[in-house]
Formats: C-alpha cells, structure tokens, sequence
C-alpha cells in the first residue's frame, strides 16, 4: 500500500541499512521492539522527517514528544506491511484471523472517513439494475488513517472551460471573482476547494439525498436516497465538516430536509456547528394534499435547518428594508420616519419607565400601559424631546396617530448599517408567505421543464425558495456555495441576484441540465425569478472536473454488456488501475471465471481502490499523468492552486 506516511516509514527505516530489513522484507518485530524500549537512533530519524512528525508527535510545554504506541499499532496492523516477518508482540486479548480485535480494521466503533457513494449505485438507475443491486446502496469502507491524505488531498481539474455572452471557450486560468462549476464527488471536490475557499463562503444551501424510509413519488433526486440510517449520517457528517470550515465568520449554512430525516440531522448538525449556532427550523409547502397517504396524514412540508458559526449577537441574517420617510419644514433636508415608543417589558420590570408622559405644547397626558410601558425613563424624556426624537399626535397635521412615537432620522437608519429583524419583520410575514404559498416542487418542476423540457428532475427546488434565503443571508458579490448541485436552481438564483457562486455535482446531467440552464440563464431567460429582478442576462462561469482515476474504471464495468467486454476492462484494470492493497490479485485471476456475470462484475467493483478514483494535484507533473492533461489545463490548474504557469 503506497501511502505519504507508509513511503516516509520505508524511507526512514531504509537510512538503516539492513538493520530493519531480511533481504528487502521489512522485519517488523525489530523495528516494534526498538520503537517499545525508545531506540533513541530509530526515533531520532523518526521525528526527523516531517511527515511522520506531523502525524505521530505532540507538542508537549514546548517539547516535541512521539507517539511510539501509535506507530507501534501501526506495525501491528498485518495488511499494513505485506510480506513482512512478523510474530505476536508481548500482548494477551482475543484474536480473529490471526489479528487482536483492537487491531482489525473490521471492528469500528466510531463514524468512518469515507463513504464510496460513486460504488455501484449512486443513481436510482444504477439501483435498477440487477446486476449492480448491493446490500447497502451508499456503501461505506473503512479507511485507515495513513490514508487519509490521500483521498482528501486536493485533485487534478480538467477539461476547463468558461461560459459567457459569446458561448463556451477554452480557459487556462481562474480569477476569484469567477464562478465555478465543478463536476466530482462533492466531498472530494469540498476538499478540494477547502486550501483557496476556506473561510470565505457567506451561504451554503444544500438538498441533499433525503432519509427516506422508502422511495418516494417527490423523491426530487436522482440519487438513491435509500439507504441505512447510519450510512447516511455518515454521508452527511462528513460532508458538514468541511462545510463549516469554508463559511466566512457570519455565514449561515441552510439544510432542506424532509420530516423522516430532519430530527436526526438536527441532532448531528447541533454536534457540529453546536446547537448554540442553530439559527431556526422553516417548514416549506411542497404539495397541497394527498389522500393515498399512511395514516391518512399527508405530509405536504419539508423543512430548512439553518447554522451559523458566531454568538447569536450576531446578525447573520436580515433584509434591506424600503422605509416610507417623512419631511418637515422643522427638520429640512433630514427624513424621518415614526418608531413604536413602548417596550415589551412591564412596569414592573421598568419602573422608572412607567410614568404618564405629558405633551409640552398641548399639555395632553398619555399615561403608560401596565403591559408595555415607555421606551424612555422620566428623567431621559426631557433629552429626547429636546432633541427631536419624539412626536406627539398634535405635532404634524398629515400624522393620524393617536399616542406618542419615537422619530427615527434616515441618515441615522444609513449609518447604523443595521439589518430588519428577519424573525419579527420577515420570517413570520413575507418569507413565512412564500415558503407556505410559492416554494412547492411543482413550481421548481415548471420552471425547469419550461427552459429545457428535460425530465431528469421530477421536482426541482423552485427558484423562488432560493431566492428569499439569498436575499436574506447575504448582499451582492458574495459567495453561495450548493455541493448538491442538481438542476443549478442555487446557482441560476445567486448568478440572477449577482452574488457569486460555486456549484458541485457529480452526476451526468451536469451537462445535460445543470450547465445548459447557466448558459439560458446568461442568455437572460425570463424564467423564475428573472422580472422579480430584472434579469437581463449577463455573465459568465467556469466549468471543470475532477480528472478521473479509478472511477473511469467503475463506469466501464457498469456499462460492459458481455464477458468479451467485461474481461477486456479486467485486462486494463490489472494494468493500470489502483487495485485494493489487500486483494490477491493472482487469485482473483484464476477464479474470475468460475462466477457468474453479475458476480464477475461486483468482484472488479470490490477490488478496485476507491481511495484512488481521481487524480491528486500532487500527481500532476508525474510523467505518466502530465501526458493525459492538455497544456491548457495544466496551467488551469496551476494558476487555480496558485504555483504560477508551465
């Protein structure tokens, strides 16, 4: 297994000479006996190389202190070192196939790294398919840590090009006022874009694969949304974590979910954001009613799940509001507008407030509300009636008010810069209204069919949803970010209100739908949202993908449609793809043949290393996989990772 730190072990033990090796085959016993009594010469070379220092030291008060258990565990581990002369340390526990349980990697206890959501049966299509059928639709492998760098490191892009006003060109160079349409496994290309986006996204809005407990008729995805409970948190808790890590200090992070699998997620999105950052539960109409339905009880809602990462201090959401001003001839060139001059508070909370407030012209009493008393203090009212900043019923004719008010000046409402409360101005009015009135799938359905008459979206979100959450948690020029792309709803909604946007998918239609409605978009399709706005058409974004690895493999195994066939990608596999470390290829060559063709073809899926389904950027100058990429996205991708052209 070719791992960073498992070539960095071999390169240290090698400074060694013989010492740690039988004619070439590491002895493990010597190095696990000179790690236990702290070889100060072994340690010394350990420490020494900064990939090892970097996974197994600690900081201990300055001093720099190695983890010998850990290494000591890893030599255990009999699928690490292949081939190796090994016996039992001095250690007493239950054992399975010649390992202790504390070592087998089939024994997990906590959530797994990965999840290989691009195995078999991502699509509902793929499902379909007998030959492809798996037990556990989103299956996950265990992956050990000294793999890990591995699989997140950041890929190689390709097949880079830009869409504009004068339709699609090649591209060899990213600006960050760009936005970027990146197709590949969400979670890899999430980790992929962690090194430049980190810290700068303001809203991720996500429709991920919903946990159903069986397939639905509004099943908007593609996906295979049925899987195990555990799995899919899995799936979804990974998938958060690098999301809060790219969300700018105030960002907001908005989940849609369905009642089957909201509770659950609430629970995990609390661990990770914590659940003093949950912003709120939206429901949102999708339907208007069924009778065929469990129970009797049509469920017509899903709901948004909203995160931040600051105190609830914070505004992290609001809106804009268009203020009717007043002008006076007592306060010229300086508009006003009334503001209730009561608290919620009683009188006795705010005694001092709780006080009958007399008009100093008119002499008018206007005693306070047991309930509700004043904004002001007796002693401060004098203060604010001298300087302008409250109004009796008498004081303008065009006023029809019958109690005092606070005045609240326009250029102090610009200079405050301060947002209208969204839960008491908003949410529970206009955006409430529409997500209970004009968010329903059918509308999303509508919009799609109607610029691409395409069907591989049953219901699509409509663009209205996306648009009230944009308007509300973020302003122009900042970054949205949707990893379940989909139809681009997200994407055409962020580039219409001209915020910049990234969008990830890794399935087909990417092409076929997902792109093909940006482009309308810029061509200033009047669809959606388009007159809410005013959209015109206008802008531009760049494509690319995730250059493919093992998953070119995947898919030719899926679509071979005979022995001939699916033997002739066997062949290339043993020659060019990554195969699992731990398979006996060999064997695997001499039984191929014994099962059947369904069998045959989820063999080559098991073997295949799904650690290696795209290629790493570190790979790029290799010469092998230098010459599978064009100059043009070869500086792409050097200008995008910021190390210069070619």
């Amino acid at each position: 297994m070719k791992t960073k730190i498992n070539e960095a072990i071999k390169q240290v033990l090698q400074q060694f000479g013989e010492k740690y090796f039988i004619e070439e085959v590491l002895n493990k016993n010597k190095v696990i006996r000179d790690l236990d009594t702290y070889d100060k010469g072994l340690l010394e070379a350990f420490i020494s190389n900064e990939t090892l220092k970097s996974n197994f030291t600690i900081d201990i008060a300055g001093n720099i202190v190695m983890q010998t258990n850990k290494l000591i565990e890893l030599f255990e581990a009999d699928e690490y070192w292949q081939d190796s002369y090994t016996k039992y340390s001095k250690k007493i526990g239950l054992t399975a196939g010649g390992k202790f349980i504390d070592e087998s990697t089939d024994v997990v206890l906590d959530f797994p790294y990965k999840d290989t959501v691009l195995k078999a049966s991502m699509s509902k299509e793929d499902t379909d398919k007998d030959d492809l059928r798996p037990d556990e639709p989103f299956l996950n492998e265990v992956i050990a840590k000294e793999e890990i760098d591995v699989l997140l490191d950041k890929k190689i892009l390709v097949n880079a090009k830009k869409y504009d006003d004068n339709g699609e060109h090649e591209v060899d160079s990213f600006s960050e006022d760009d936005n970027l349409i990146m197709k590949g496994n969400n979670l890899l290309a999430l980790h992929t874009l962690k090194e430049k986006y980190a810290g700068k996204v303001k809203m991720i809005y996500i429709d991920p694969p919903y946990l159903f407990k069986e397939t639905k008729e509004e099943d908007t995805f593609n996906y295979n949304s049925n899987f195990h409970m555990s799995t899919w948190l899995t799936f979804m808790r990974n998938r958060l974590i690098i999301s809060k890590e790219l969300l700018i200090e105030g960002g907001t992070i908005w989940i849609n979910i369905n009642e089957d699998g909201m509770h659950y997620l609430k629970v995990l999105a609390d661990s990770i954001f914590g659940i003093d950052k949950f912003l709120g539960t939206t429901p949102r109409r999708t339907r208007y009613g069924k009778s065929d339905v469990p129970f009797n009880y049509s469920q017509d809602f899903d709901f948004l799940l909203a995160y931040s990462n600051v105190e609830e201090k914070n505004q992290v959401i609001g809106r804009k509001v268009e203020r009717n001003y007043y002008t006076s001839e007592d306060y010229p060139g300086r508009p006003w507008r009334l503001t209730d001059l009561t608290t919620q508070r009683n009188y006795k909370e705010r005694p001092n407030s709780y006080f009958t407030m007399v008009d100093p012209k008119t002499q008018k009493e206007y005693p306070a509300s047991q309930k509700r008393t004043w904004a002001v203090t007796k002693d401060t009212f004098q203060h604010y009636y001298d300087n302008g900043y409250i109004v009796f019923p008498d004081d303008y004719p065009f006023l029809n008010i019958t109690k005092p008010y606070m005045r609240k000046f326009e250029d102090e409402d610009m200079a405050s810069g301060k947002l209208s409360s969204v839960i008491s101005d908003f949410l529970l009015q206009d955006f409430l209204k529409e997500l209970l009135t004009n968010c329903t799938n059918k509308l999303g359905n509508d919009e799609v069919n109607q610029l691409l008459e395409n069907e591989s979206f049953s219901y699509p979100k409509p663009e209205n949803l996306l648009k009230n959450i944009i308007d509300i948690s973020t302003k122009e020029n900042d970054i949205v970010l949707d990893f379940f792309m989909g139809s681009a709803t997200t994407q055409a909604v962020a580039h219409k209100m001209n915020r910049r946007y990234i969008g990830i998918e890794q399935m087909d239609y990417i092409n076929t739908v997902s792109v093909p409605r940006l482009q309308k978009v810029i061509e200033g399709e009047q669809g959606g949202i388009s007159k809410d706005v005013d959209w015109q058409g206008g802008g531009s974004f760049v494509y690319v993908e995730l250059m493919e690895k093992n998953r070119g493999f995947l898919k030719s195994i899926r679509d071979a449609r005979t022995q001939t066939e699916l033997h002739e990608v066997f062949d290339f596999m043993v020659k060019e793809a990554e195969i699992d470390f731990r398979v006996d290829l060999e064997k695997i060559k001499d039984t191929l043949h014994e099962l059947s063709f369904d069998d045959q073809k989820k063999t080559l899926i098991k073997i295949i290393d799904k650690n290696q389904l795209y290629f790493n950027y570190s790979e790029i100058d290799d010469e092998n996989v230098r010459d599978l990429i064009s100059n043009s996205d070869y500086s792409f991708n050097k200008n995008f990772y910021d190390e210069g052209g070619e």
